[in-house]
């Protein structure tokens, strides 16, 4: 890619990303009463990751009080980096590298009527996830991504489909359009899936395939 397309292309995804923040579509139709919209404060090096781009989808943004922009910046995105440890990439190597979005891109609020501790954040409905999918697949036209991890069971059944059998997902590696796609539980603290020592042994696999996927050939190394 040379220079004139390059500037093109993060000149494009710039101009998506103010379009993001000027969205008010979901609450225009009464889903929640403040839109939110939150795009990635840091978008990667887009000729570092050219032969292999990595994007990063999860479910819907964290409160803006306690993102900031910055996606995973809380308890739960202490809990996955410790797992990206786990597949060998620090935090800011991973940030570095990786393009981070969701499924939608407003905080949807928390779940319940009230923010009770303990109950995390509402799931964002079919409807509000539909309203913002032209978003997501805008940014998967311009950021082409060769490797999409899902985080969750959302993004992971937007990608493989609503009938996948999450758990027997965790630990494989799916390929659609050209693509390959590896699912990873949600690190929320209200999040069970983990406790089960079965569902622990197939994270780890899937820590194990991120990191055989993502390693750098020695060929290609300084």
């Amino acid at each position: 890619m040379d220079a004139r397309d390059r500037g093109a292309e993060v000149a494009s995804l710039a101009g998506l990303h103010a379009e993001i923040a000027a969205c008010r579509t979901c609450a225009a139709a009464g889903y929640f009463a403040h839109a939110s919209p939150i795009v990635v404060s840091q978008a990667p090096d887009l000729d570092a990751a050219a032969a292999q781009r990595l994007m990063l989808v999860g479910q819907a943004p964290a409160s803006p009080l306690r993102s900031k922009g910055r996606p995973f910046s809380g308890q739960a995105g202490r809990v996955l980096f410790s797992w990206l440890a786990r597949a060998g990439f620090s935090e800011e190597e991973f940030r570095a590298r990786c393009y981070f979005t969701a499924i939608t891109k407003c905080y949807p609020g928390p779940a319940g009527t009230a923010p009770a501790a303990g109950k995390g954040d509402r799931v964002p409905t079919a409807a509000e996830r539909a309203l913002c999918e032209p978003f997501l697949l805008r940014e998967l036209a311009l950021i082409r991504p060769t490797l999409i991890v899902t985080v969750g069971r959302i993004s992971a059944a937007y990608f493989l489909g609503k009938d996948i059998d999450f758990t027997s997902a965790i630990g494989q590696v799916f390929e659609r359009d050209g693509r390959k796609l590896l699912p990873l539980p949600h690190p929320s603290g209200v999040s069970r899936w983990t406790n089960a020592p079965e569902n622990r042994a197939r994270l780890d696999c899937a820590l194990e395939q991120l990191r055989s996927l993502t390693e750098v050939p020695a060929h290609d190394r300084g």
